[in-house]
């Protein structure tokens, strides 16, 4: 498997039977999607940073919220969350995605807004790649992405939904999630190749550079 990042919350996914992208962006956010192919796009929430289907191609199937979905190998649940701390009042629903594609189970949280309910760790499960928000405005605090991180204990982290020189919103960068999470020197790679032999025996940060 294969995982690029393109920018924000938006990542394609390469497996053995088919790609997926999660979260795709109008170009209004900074970052320059193009046009990549695909074969599913999942979408967390209907925020235009999140759900800009019309920049991929090859008219990939659409999964936009909770529900459990099979597409050509590729097995994926969507767990109904909410973009807030207030039952969704202040920013809506959001959808957690757990995708399960060449034996990995990764795990996209969208833009959570709202800490882990022991119900939502025990429909989680096992989790081996997570994708997890970091730049904290619109989403959970950086406290509350660690605290996630050690509920799941994920073998791979890869940090999203941060500030970069291209996005053109106001996020925090990824330096104070990385210092909460030990790591204060750290070399990000373009993409992040992996099976289900080479997974890390304890949590390891990966951090992407947008492509």
């Amino acid at each position: 498997m294969e995982i690029k990042w393109l920018g924000h919350s938006c990542f394609l996914i390469k497996g053995k039977e088919g790609t997926l992208i999660t979260d795709p962006y109008h170009p209004d956010l900074g970052y320059s999607l193009g046009e990549p192919e695909a074969d599913i796009v999942t979408l967390s929430h209907f925020h235009p940073g999140h759900s800009y289907v019309e920049g991929v191609a090859n008219n990939p199937k659409q999964i936009k919220g909770p529900g459990e979905y099979e597409i050509g190998g590729t097995f994926i649940t969507g767990i109904a969350t909410f973009h807030d701390s207030s039952r969704g009042e202040i920013r809506g629903k959001n959808t957690i995605y757990l995708i399960e594609m060449d034996g990995i189970t990764l795990c996209h949280l969208g833009d959570l807004g709202h800490t882990l309910t022991s119900q939502l760790i025990e429909e989680l499960g096992v989790v081996d790649v997570l994708f997890s928000p970091a730049g904290e405005i619109s989403t959970i605090s950086v406290d509350a992405a660690v605290e996630t991180i050690k509920q799941l204990n994920p073998h791979i982290v890869i940090p999203m939904h941060y500030k970069t020189d291209a996005l053109a919103r106001n996020l925090e960068p990824v330096d104070k999630f990385l210092d909460k999470m030990g790591i204060h020197r750290i070399e990000p790679v373009s993409t992040l190749s992996i099976t289900q032999s080479s997974l890390p025996a304890s949590t390891q940060v990966v951090v992407l550079n947008y492509t």
